[in-house]
């Protein structure tokens, strides 16, 4: 027997801090990714990332279309559990001549459990008649029909229009009359959908003005086919539409969706609205990267206010005018998405950039002209012979350690390293290193196997040193990146490799520089270890 009303309004959650709704379709709509596939569990880790920034809604996909989706909002009635957040089920108006009690998509949407449904409805009169296979007036009849009963079912409705700005320039008698339509028939808001993403914010302005004057409470959703998602949604915006919707770190087909945190950023920080929880923002950074974990797919580093990026200068002029004031080179402050300012170290840098990335690491440099300038000079010249400290913190450090303490720090005396690799009988290639060191007035003497040479190295230096400094056995490579410097030398190219290492809680990156790639690989491994032991507090020789 179906529920009542009531009884399936399980996942209400809250209002939206204020009459603006924030909308995420990450795991509907951003879930079309090529490549990204997301698990029954992977959706409600989602949700509860997304209900920590304080969404108003989340839309959990189509309940009725696929299993997962079905399981998910099953799920959700049980375990979810929302704070700020109403969960939305998404699936279509009803079928060309069938009533909407009658349709069982719409029965599933029904028993969802979810108290806001969201219809996809065409607008497009071309859709109608070549996708739908339907007249115009029974297009209509299908919107009025679906929301009508949904809404006498107890359920909030939206209506996204699907295609509906091309729609509009074809026929905009005909696309103003479905807006109409969905809004007499009960829907809350209406979603003007630029669904092939071809619009420019001018065209958004005029087009969203025009239907505005309907009276019907207007949402939209931006794709980002001319990379203008997010500047389309705040031309809507702007326009007079109340309602957001995006996903989070711009997931979606093709080119991807507005970007929901660079909207709501913009919204906050620009228009100064308020439309999240009061705070909120300030988390948005470590959602963002979250929820990339989950998906799989790295967020880009560039990537508007919440990318690592997003706040890095390297250039010695922007440093220079930064320890003035930071405000100078940055359009905001970055704490207020959970970012932080980041400095390069480069062959850009000056003497300000040094200087400030000293302090950063725990070095003042600025009571000592000569010293800072010979820092300088060394990390240009370092990276004229293919060094980059930009990416590599770690190395950079110790090199300032060295410079401050007349020494780099030191835990062990290599004597020698040797890397041998076999493949016999055609069998897959195995290596083995012997690495030769004194730590701790021990001399050791170990031999490491890998499933490559840099690999079998990295065994061996790890088994020598952690017999005499415990700590070592929590280090491990978490990243390994090669470039060949100077190309057109070939195999007697210039070799650069960066290796991130972790202890289990933080990370630090090293770079190591060398005729062949164990050689620079040796040599980051090096740093890896060094810098790993100096953060735990292990003294070195060369400070006690």
């Amino acid at each position: 027997m179906p529920t009542g009303p009531k009884d399936r309004a399980v996942n209400a959650g809250h209002q939206s801090v204020s009459d603006f709704h924030v909308y995420d379709t990450t795991m509907r709509d951003g879930a079309q990714q090529e490549g990204l596939n997301l698990s029954v569990q992977d959706k409600m880790h989602i949700a509860r990332h997304l209900d920590d920034l304080g969404v108003g809604y989340i839309e959990g996909g189509w309940p009725g279309s696929n299993p997962k989706d079905t399981e998910f909002f099953a799920l959700a009635a049980k375990e979810l559990g929302l704070k700020h957040a109403t969960l939305a089920a998404f699936g279509a108006t009803r079928r060309a001549g069938v009533q909407a009690s009658e349709d069982p998509l719409i029965q599933a949407l029904r028993d969802s459990g979810a108290s806001v449904v969201t219809l996809v409805a065409k607008s497009h009169d071309r859709h109608v008649t070549e996708a739908l296979r339907t007249t115009l007036e029974e297009n209509l009849a299908m919107v009025r029909d679906t929301v009508t009963y949904l809404r006498e079912e107890g359920q909030r409705v939206f209506v996204d229009l699907e295609h509906f700005f091309d729609g509009y320039r074809a026929n905009r008698d005909y696309a103003l009359e479905v807006v109409r339509a969905a809004g007499d028939a009960g829907a809350e808001v209406v979603i003007l959908c630029d669904t092939n993403g071809g619009m420019l914010p001018h065209w958004v302005t005029e087009i969203v003005t025009d239907v505005a004057t309907t009276g019907v409470r207007l949402g939209i959703h931006a794709h980002n086919d001319t990379g203008c998602a997010v500047a389309n949604s705040m031309a809507a915006v702007q326009a007079g539409v109340t309602h957001v919707q995006g996903c989070v770190n711009g997931y979606g087909e093709r080119t991807g969706n507005a970007d929901l945190i660079t909207c709501v950023a913009n919204l906050e920080l620009k228009l100064g609205m308020t439309v999240l929880p009061e705070g909120s923002l300030a988390d948005a950074s470590r959602i963002s990267h979250a929820i990339a974990e989950i998906t799989n797919y790295p967020p880009s580093a560039r990537q508007p206010y919440t990318g690592v990026s997003a706040f890095a200068h390297k250039a010695g002029l922007h440093a220079s005018a930064i320890r003035v004031d930071p405000n100078l080179y940055q359009h905001i402050d970055p704490a207020l998405v959970g970012n932080d300012m980041r400095l390069l170290v480069s062959e850009m840098a000056g003497r300000a950039t040094i200087e400030l990335k000293g302090k950063e690491l725990g070095f003042d440099l600025a009571d000592d002209p000569a010293r800072l300038a010979r820092v300088t000079d060394r990390v240009k010249a370092m990276e004229q012979a293919g060094y980059t400290f930009e990416a590599a913190d770690a190395s950079f450090e110790l090199l300032l350690a060295e410079e401050i303490d007349g020494a780099r720090p030191s835990y062990f005396d290599v004597e020698s390293w040797r890397v041998l690799a076999e493949s016999a009988r055609g069998d897959d290639a195995v290596a083995e290193a012997t690495v030769k060191l004194v730590a701790g007035g021990v001399r050791l003497a170990v031999i490491g196997e890998g499933n490559g040479p840099v690999n079998a190295l990295d065994h061996a230096l790890r088994q020598a040193i952690e017999q005499v400094y415990p700590d070592v056995a929590r280090f491990h490579l978490i990243d390994f990146r090669v470039r060949i410097l100077d190309q057109g030398h070939g195999t007697d190219a210039v070799t650069r490799v960066l290796i991130e290492t972790s202890d289990g809680k933080d990370s630090w990156v090293t770079v190591g520089v060398g005729a062949n790639i164990i050689e620079a690989s040796w040599e980051a491994l090096v740093d890896a270890l060094t810098y790993g032991l100096r953060r735990h507090g292990v003294a070195s020789r060369t400070n006690g």
